[in-house]
C-alpha cells in the first residue's frame, strides 16, 4: 500500500493515526533498509530548483527591446554604406547599455540559493531503535526526529511527544509570539499559524523539546511550496520599462512615416536614389535617441545613491522609478509596522487598568476611576521577576547594555522589572528559589517556590482561565478578599476584552507567609493579582509615515499571518484604520483564485487588513491589486513573503530582520526596517520620475527637430541638409550631457502632496506630444530661417549652409534645456537655472563645439569649415529664438491666467 505523501492533513489526525498511515514506529522509527527505499521514492530532503540562466543568456537578453533593435538597425545601415564612425558610435552606446544591464542581472542570480541556507546539516532521528545523527538531506517521510531548543526544524512533522515546546514561526507565518505546541489533533481546517501540533521546515525551536514524525520533506514541505511559488512567479516588467519600450515603438513609427514622406517627395522631384538613401539614413539616425538608455540608467543610478542615504538599498535600477509610481503598498506587520519585540502593554487589575509606556523607566497612564492598585502592581512586578527563567547578561565588564535570552514573554517581564528599577540582584538573594512547577501545554501555568526571611513565597503566572482555578483570594489594593464567582466572571470578561484588543494575556498570582516548605501543594490557594497584556508594539514613527502616504494618494494594506484581533489592534494604533473599523479578511475566508467573484474582488480592494494569510494568498492579493490597474509595492521580511515580493511591481525587504530569501528576492532593501523610509523613498522615486519625464521631453523635442530639419531642408535645399555623422554627434553631445543634468536635478519638493500618476499613462502623453512637436517646430523654424537668411544674403556655398544649420541647431538645443522648467516656476530662478549640473553641461558642450571647429581632423570628420563671423552671429541669434519664443508664450499665458 502506497504511503499518502505529502500528508497535508496530518494536523487533523491523532498521533497514532499518523504513525499508522505513514507506516513507522514511535519507539524504533524506520529501519535503515526502509529509509533507503523511501529516499529513492520521495527523493532527498532538498529543493530541486530550476536551472538558472546562463551568463550567456543573460548577456543575450540585454540586446533585446525596441530601442536596442532601432540602434542595431542604425549601426547596420551605417556599416552597409561604409560609414564606420557612425557604426562605431552607435555600437558603443549599445555595448555600454548592455554591460550595465548585464551586471545588474547577475545580482539576482543567487535569489534561490538563499533557500538552501535554511537547511541544517545534521538531524537526530531514531532508526532501528537507535538515536542517530544523519545529514538532514537523508530525512524521509516516516522518520522519527528529535528536536531541542536551538534546533532549526529540518522537515515538516507531526508532533507525537513534547515538553514545553515553543517554535519561532515568524518567518513562515508572520506570528509575533512563539507558537506554543500541543500534541492533540485539530478538528476541521486550520491555517498554518494555528496548526499547533505540527512543526515546519526552516522554523526554529526556542523552548522545550519534542519528538515528531516526518510528514513532508524537500519540495513537499510548506517551505518547499514557497520555493516553487517563488520560482514559478514571473517577474513583472516595471512601468518604466513598459513606457520606454512603448516610446521606442512610437519613434519607429515616426521615423518610417517621415522617411516615407521624404522618399516620395524625392522621387517626385527627380532626386538621385543615392541622395534619397543617404538622407533616409540621416532621418533614421535623427530619430534614434542614442542617449536615452545611458541617461536613464545614470539618472536611476544617481537615485540609487541618494536613496541609499535614506536607508534604502536599491538592487534593481528600474525599482527607483517604479517606487515613485506606487499606488498601493502591501506591508507586513511584524518587524515593519511593529518593533518585532514582545513588550508589556497593559496592566489590568481588579479595580483599575493601566497602560504602560517604557523608556528608561516605567511610566503609567491611568484610565480607572481609582488609583489604589499600587500594592497589586508591586507584587505583580515581583511575581513576574521571580516566576521567570529568562537570563540577562552583559557581554563585558564595561558593556552597559544587557543581552537577554529565554522565552520572549519572560524577557519582556525581565525588561519590565529592570525598567521599574527593581533591585533584581537583592531580590534574587532575598527570594531563593527552592521549587518550580514548569510551564506545560497541559496545565498552561508556571509556579515557583522561594525562601525568604519571613517564610516561604510563591509566584505564579499562566493563562487566566487556568490560573484562576488555583486562586481562592484576590488582592484589592492593600486588602485581600475572597475570590467569589462574580469577581471570577468579571476577570474572565476583562481577559476576553484584552484578547479582542489583540493582546496576549497572562495572569499573575502569589502566596506569601508560608511557614513550611510544602513543595507538593504550594501551587494552590493563591492570591490573584491581575493580568498583563503583551504586544509586539508599533513603531513610534509609523503613524506619520502612513499619513504621508495617505496624503499622497497611496493606499496602505497590512497582510499578515498573525491573529486577526492582533492585526486589527496594530492597524488602529498606527492609524491604518480608524478606531471603530472592524473590517478584516482572514485567509480562511478568502476563496480560491478561480472562485473569486467580482464582489469578492471589490471587497479585497477595499480592505486594509488581511490576517492569517498563507504565502499563496499574499501572492493572490498582490495580483488582484495589479489587475485592477494599481502599481503595487510589497514589503516583507519572512520566507512566506518571497512569492509576493517577486510578483510585486517593486519589492521591499527588511535589511535588519529580513530572511536571506526575502532580501535576495526583493529589489529594494531597507537598512533600518522602517516604514518611514518607504515613504521617503516613494517621495524620491516621484522626484526621479519627473526628472526622467523632463529629459525624455528634452530628448524627443531635440530629435524630432532633427527629423523635421532633415526633411524640410532635404526638400528646400538638399545640399545643405544635416549629414548622418553630424546628427549622431549632436545626439551624443546634446542628448547626453544636458539630458543627464536634467536627470540629476533635485526635483519638486511638493511631490507627496498629490496622488500617484495614472499608471496607464505613458511617460509622454498625447498633450505632451503636442508640446514636444511645438518645441521641435520652433527649433526647426529657427534653423530654417538661419539657413535661408545666409543663403540669400551671405553665401550660397552648400557646406557653409550645412554648417550654419549645424551650429544653429547645436546651440538651439543647448539653450532649449531652460524650457524644461515647470510651467508655474519663475522664468529666472527655477529648478533648471538652480541646477549646477545644467550649467556644467552647457559649458562642457560649448567647449566641445569650439574644440571641434578648431581641430582640423575633427572638422574634416564632421564636414565642417572655418565659418565667417557673420554666419556665427546669425547662427547664435537664431539659436536663441526657441528659448525667447517659448518663454514669451509662457509669460503671456501666465498673465492671462492671472487676469482671468
Amino acid at each position: 500500500m502506497a504511503i499518502p505523501y505529502p500528508l497535508k492533513d496530518a494536523y487533523r489526525l491523532t498521533a497514532e493515526e499518523v504513525i499508522q498511515i505513514i507506516r513507522t514506529d514511535r519507539s524504533t522509527g524506520l529501519s535503515q533498509r526502509e529509509a533507503l527505499k523511501r529516499i529513492k521514492i520521495f527523493g532527498p530532503n532538498s529543493y530541486q530548483t530550476r536551472r538558472q540562466k546562463s551568463w550567456r543568456l543573460i548577456l543575450a537578453e540585454q540586446f533585446t527591446g525596441p530601442i536596442v533593435y532601432l540602434l542595431i538597425f542604425g549601426a547596420a545601415i551605417s556599416l552597409y554604406f561604409k560609414d564606420m564612425l557612425d557604426a562605431v558610435a552607435i555600437a558603443s552606446v549599445i555595448l555600454i547599455n548592455a554591460f550595465i544591464g548585464f551586471v545588474m542581472e547577475l545580482q539576482a542570480r543567487s535569489s534561490m540559493n538563499a533557500l538552501k541556507k535554511m537547511d541544517v546539516t545534521i538531524t537526530r532521528v531514531i532508526r532501528d531503535g537507535q538515536l542517530l545523527n544523519i545529514p538532514s538531506e537523508q530525512l524521509v517521510p516516516g522518520d522519527v526526529m528529535k528536536l531541542e531548543a536551538g534546533d532549526i526544524v529540518p522537515a515538516d512533522g507531526r508532533l507525537i511527544e513534547l515538553h514545553q515546546l515553543q517554535c519561532d514561526e515568524a518567518s513562515l507565518t508572520g506570528e509575533s509570539f512563539p507558537a506554543v505546541k500541543q500534541a492533540g489533533e485539530i478538528v476541521g481546517d486550520a491555517p498554518l499559524g494555528d496548526r499547533h501540533n505540527m512543526v515546519f521546515k526552516g522554523t526554529s525551536v526556542v523552548n522545550g523539546n519534542a519528538t515528531a514524525v516526518v510528514t513532508g520533506t524537500g519540495a513537499a514541505t510548506e517551505l518547499g511550496t514557497i520555493t516553487s511559488l517563488v520560482e514559478s512567479s514571473p517577474e513583472t516588467a516595471t512601468p518604466l520599462d513598459k513606457k520606454l519600450n512603448g516610446l521606442s515603438r512610437k519613434l519607429i513609427g515616426i521615423t518610417l512615416a517621415m522617411t516615407g514622406v521624404f522618399a516620395v517627395t524625392g522621387v517626385i522631384q527627380g532626386k538621385k536614389a543615392l541622395l534619397i538613401i543617404e538622407t533616409s539614413i540621416a532621418l533614421a539616425v535623427a530619430a534614434i535617441p542614442e542617449g536615452l538608455p545611458i541617461v536613464a540608467t545614470v539618472a536611476l543610478s544617481h537615485g540609487m545613491l541618494l536613496m541609499a542615504r535614506r536607508n534604502a538599498i536599491v538592487k534593481k535600477l528600474s525599482a527607483v522609478e517604479t517606487l515613485g509610481s506606487t499606488s498601493v503598498i502591501l506591508t507586513d506587520k511584524t518587524g515593519t509596522l511593529t518593533e518585532n519585540t514582545i513588550s508589556a502593554d497593559t496592566f489590568v487589575f481588579p479595580e483599575e487598568t493601566i497602560r504602560i509606556g517604557i523608556t528608561d523607566k516605567v511610566s503609567f497612564l491611568h484610565h480607572g476611576e481609582t488609583q489604589n492598585s499600587s500594592e497589586n502592581l508591586e507584587k505583580l512586578l515581583l511575581a513576574g521577576y521571580l516566576c521567570n527563567n529568562a537570563v540577562a547578561t552583559k557581554s563585558g565588564p564595561d558593556d552597559g547594555e544587557k543581552h537577554y535570552s529565554g522565552d520572549p514573554v519572560e524577557i519582556a517581564l525581565l525588561k519590565l522589572a529592570n525598567a521599574a528599577k527593581l533591585n533584581t540582584a537583592e531580590l534574587s538573594k532575598a527570594y531563593q528559589r527552592i521549587g518550580e512547577v514548569p510551564f506545560s501545554s497541559d496545565i498552561m501555568m508556571m509556579g515557583t517556590l522561594h525562601r525568604n526571611p519571613t517564610g516561604y513565597f510563591v509566584a505564579a503566572k499562566g493563562s487566566v482561565e487556568h490560573l484562576l482555578q488555583k486562586c481562592s483570594r484576590v488582592q484589592l489594593g492593600p486588602v485581600i478578599h475572597k475570590l467569589d464567582e462574580t469577581r471570577r466572571s468579571q476577570i474572565l470578561q476583562q481577559s476576553a476584552d484584552m484578547a479582542d484588543d489583540g493582546l496576549r494575556v497572562l495572569a499573575f498570582a502569589y502566596k506569601a507567609g508560608l511557614e513550611k516548605n510544602d513543595e507538593s501543594s504550594f501551587f494552590n490557594d493563591l492570591v490573584y493579582l491581575g493580568m498583563m497584556g503583551f504586544l509586539d508594539p508599533p513603531r513610534m514613527d509609523i503613524r506619520a509615515a502612513i499619513t504621508a502616504c495617505r496624503n499622497a494618494g497611496i493606499k496602505v494594506v497590512m497582510i499578515t499571518g498573525d491573529h486577526p484581533r492582533t492585526a486589527l489592534h496594530i492597524a488602529r494604533k498606527v492609524g491604518l484604520i480608524d478606531e471603530h473599523d472592524k473590517n478584516v479578511i482572514t485567509g480562511k475566508e478568502l476563496p480560491q483564485t478561480e472562485d473569486l467573484t467580482d464582489e469578492w474582488k471589490q471587497r479585497i480592494l477595499s480592505t486594509a487588513v488581511f490576517a492569517r494569510t498563507s504565502p499563496k494568498q499574499k501572492l493572490d492579493i498582490a495580483v488582484i491589486f495589479q489587475k485592477s490597474g494599481q502599481i503595487v509595492a510589497m514589503t516583507g521580511d519572512g520566507i512566506n513573503d518571497a512569492p509576493a515580493l517577486k510578483k510585486a511591481d517593486v519589492s521591499i525587504a527588511m535589511g535588519m530582520r529580513g530572511t536571506d530569501v526575502a532580501k535576495e528576492t526583493a529589489s529594494i532593501i531597507l537598512k533600518d526596517d522602517s516604514f518611514t523610509s518607504i515613504a521617503e523613498a516613494v517621495s524620491h522615486g516621484r522626484e526621479i520620475f519627473r526628472n526622467i519625464q523632463k529629459f525624455v521631453i528634452y530628448l524627443l523635442s531635440c530629435n524630432l527637430s532633427e527629423i523635421f530639419i532633415v526633411t524640410i531642408l532635404g526638400i528646400i535645399t538638399p545640399a545643405s541638409t544635416l549629414l548622418p555623422l553630424q546628427i549622431l554627434f549632436l545626439n551624443m553631445l546634446t542628448d547626453i550631457f544636458p539630458a543627464l543634468a536634467l536627470g540629476l536635478g533635485t526635483g519638486d519638493k511638493t511631490v507627496m502632496q498629490g496622488g500617484p500618476r495614472d499608471p496607464k499613462k505613458d511617460i509622454v502623453t498625447d498633450r505632451t506630444w503636442l508640446v514636444i512637436a511645438l518645441y521641435a517646430a520652433v527649433m526647426t523654424l529657427s534653423v530654417t530661417i538661419a539657413v535661408l537668411y545666409c543663403r540669400y544674403l551671405i553665401t550660397d556655398d552648400s557646406q557653409l549652409l550645412n554648417n550654419t544649420a549645424f551650429v544653429t541647431l547645436t546651440f538651439g538645443q543647448l539653450f532649449h534645456v531652460f524650457n524644461m522648467s515647470s510651467l508655474r516656476s519663475d522664468p529666472v530662478c527655477n529648478e533648471i537655472t538652480l541646477n549646477k549640473f545644467v550649467w556644467l553641461a552647457l559649458l562642457l558642450c560649448a567647449a566641445i563645439v569650439v574644440l571641434v571647429f578648431n581641430v582640423e581632423q575633427l572638422r574634416l570628420v564632421l564636414s565642417l569649415s572655418i565659418l565667417p563671423f557673420k554666419i556665427w552671429l546669425v547662427s547664435i541669434i537664431a539659436s536663441l529664438l526657441p528659448l525667447l519664443t517659448i518663454q514669451s508664450c509662457r509669460l503671456i499665458a501666465a498673465n492671462r491666467k492671472k487676469k482671468s
